[in-house]
């Protein structure tokens, strides 16, 4: 049995490691919480598109699978239109505590995006197109890319963003997108994590 110090250590170490391969991370308050950018996998309908995945690591991480969910919208058979919500099967079929951070954005995401699973769908209007019509679905998936995960629209979600916090006087807000790390700011990430 692991001990809490041991899932906490754990718990940054995959988030360091995130960073080490080059995904730019936003910590949300706790290291529980945090936004990581995620590319579309290339040769798909989601190419070029930019996705903002809200990632949430249970207590008893990583011997439970996280909690992930797409921010800005895609249109996908497993994953909820609305919420964001990712199918859990995906990934806890799968999932043990020898996987990381890193396998979800390097493996389990672009193998999702790649290969739809149409017969487990939490969005059956993109699922019914993929079987019936994919080349719609394909037309589809573009559009939405365009409009909500290009890089120019979520520029426009930060801009808007930013003008809600201007006129907010609630200064808790955490600003969605303001907070990503680079590679440039790795050290400033680690001097705000608990080691």
């Amino acid at each position: 049995m692991s001990s809490p110090s041991s899932g906490k250590r754990r718990m940054d170490t995959d988030v360091i490691k995130l960073i080490a391969n080059h995904h730019e991370v936003s910590i949300q308050g706790s290291l529980n919480e945090f936004i990581v950018k995620f590319y579309g996998p290339k040769g798909t309908a989601y190419e070029n598109g930019v996705w903002r995945i809200r990632v949430d690591l249970p207590e008893k991480y990583p011997f439970k699978s996280p909690s992930i969910g797409f921010m800005n919208k895609i249109y996908h058979p497993n994953i909820d239109e609305s919420s964001g919500t990712v199918c859990l099967d995906v990934i806890n079929q799968a999932w043990t505590a020898l996987y990381d951070l890193a396998n979800i954005f390097e493996s389990f995401l672009p193998q999702l995006l790649t290969y739809p699973n149409a017969q487990d769908p939490l969005n059956g209007d993109a699922a019914q197109l993929y079987i019936h019509k994919p080349e719609e679905f394909k037309k589809k998936c573009k559009d939405y890319v365009d409009r909500y995960a290009s890089e120019a629209a979520l520029k426009r979600a930060f801009h808007d963003a930013s003008q809600n916090d201007e006129n907010d006087d609630d200064d808790d807000s955490v600003s969605s997108m303001s907070d990503y790390c680079g590679d440039d700011d790795d050290d400033d990430l680690l001097d705000h994590m608990e080691m």
